[in-house]
């Protein structure tokens, strides 16, 4: 009988037999993105000490999960691992995981409960547990009469909440009877998510049709979409964008009745000109996408990047013209805070 045992990879040849298994199985990247994140790793041995089926947990995510179906009941193995998986992660009191997976899989993760959230040719993305994408949602503070009201969404990752970010919101907030801002949930940057959030609080306290949320589990940031399943960069940022775009378009908007969704246009990034792309393609017709030319000070473009770069570089009194009062009180009261972090590797890169 195959037996599960937890697996160190930090033993070289454990690593290495794990990744063996796994490329005979056409799973090749394992570059620090993708294993330095791994919290717990269990593998599948069989009766003759061979390794027959691994998986993987980071975070509350399941990743590289595979199995050899030699001398075995198709499924049984991959159960066995999804199911050892989940137990680990019940173990640290954690009752909702989620896995991105390639989409002839997903029925396979269905059979063991999972809902798929939303899915490309590429991928697909399901989750398991409590608290649900419907549990969120019922969360989320809702107005009188909103399905006959003009409901918008933004989402931002705020990093930190700029003046750009205020005017749009303003011009939302004009437009529209409601305004959703979505704030990404990732610590992968300068900003924490609970700073980040309570900054587009502050930033946006005046204008009294604003409801800020957390975007939660479900507008997924690129830092924790997994990509070693994926033939390249590319791939990765068209498949994520479409998955974020799919959840938002059939799940969130139609609870929120949301109708309209607001974007800045990006000069800079090339990963966000791809989000904006997935967005259009995806949303309209049913959601009207309205592209915002970026707000400037002095003909130069008000980024979030910018402020960081100041910030690292202690140039403070240039951020006083990009950022609203509540975002540079926040940095002068926190500076050696930054620093720190700055100093410690934390990105600034990016958005």
């Amino acid at each position: 009988m195959d037996k599960t045992i937890d697996l160190n990879l930090t033993f070289p040849d454990t690593k290495a037999r794990w990744e063996n298994f796994l490329i005979n199985r056409g799973i090749k990247d394992f570059s620090s993105r993708e294993v330095d994140v791994l919290d717990h790793t269990v593998g599948l041995i069989d009766e003759d000490g061979h390794l027959v089926g691994t998986g993987s947990i980071a975070g509350k995510v399941l990743k590289y999960i595979a199995v050899s179906n030699d001398n075995s009941v198709h499924g049984a193995r991959f159960n066995q691992i999804v199911s050892a998986l989940q137990e680990y992660l019940f173990s640290q009191k954690i009752y909702h995981s989620f896995v991105f997976t390639k989409a002839k899989y997903s029925s396979s993760f269905a059979h063991l409960g999972f809902n798929e959230l939303a899915h490309t040719d590429t991928a697909a993305f399901l989750e398991s547990g409590t608290p649900s994408i419907q549990d969120f949602l019922a969360k989320i503070p809702r107005i009188e009469n909103q399905n006959q009201k003009e409901v918008a969404a933004i989402v931002m990752n705020a990093n930190p909440f700029t003046l750009g970010h205020q005017k749009l919101v303003q011009l939302a907030s004009s437009e529209n009877d409601l305004v959703y801002v979505f704030v990404v949930a990732t610590d992968a940057s300068l900003f924490k998510t609970s700073e980040r959030i309570d900054l587009v609080k502050k930033g946006t306290a005046n204008f009294k049709n604003v409801v800020v949320v957390s975007g939660g589990d479900y507008l997924v940031s690129h830092s924790t979409f997994p990509a070693y399943f994926l033939k390249s960069p590319d791939e990765l940022i068209t498949t994520q964008t479409e998955i974020d775009a799919l959840i938002f378009k059939n799940i969130i908007a139609p609870k929120l009745t949301i109708k309209k969704r607001y974007l800045g246009t990006e000069p800079f990034s090339r990963t966000t000109n791809f989000y904006n792309q997935s967005l259009q393609k995806i949303l309209s017709p049913s959601i009207a996408v309205k592209i915002v030319q970026r707000f400037r000070d002095n003909e130069k473009i008000i980024t979030a990047t910018s402020v960081r770069q100041l910030i690292k570089n202690s140039d403070l009194k240039d951020i006083y013209a990009l950022v609203p009062p509540t975002t540079m009180n926040f940095i002068n009261e926190n500076y050696q805070i930054l620093q720190e972090r700055i100093k410690k590797g934390m990105n600034i890169d990016g958005n």
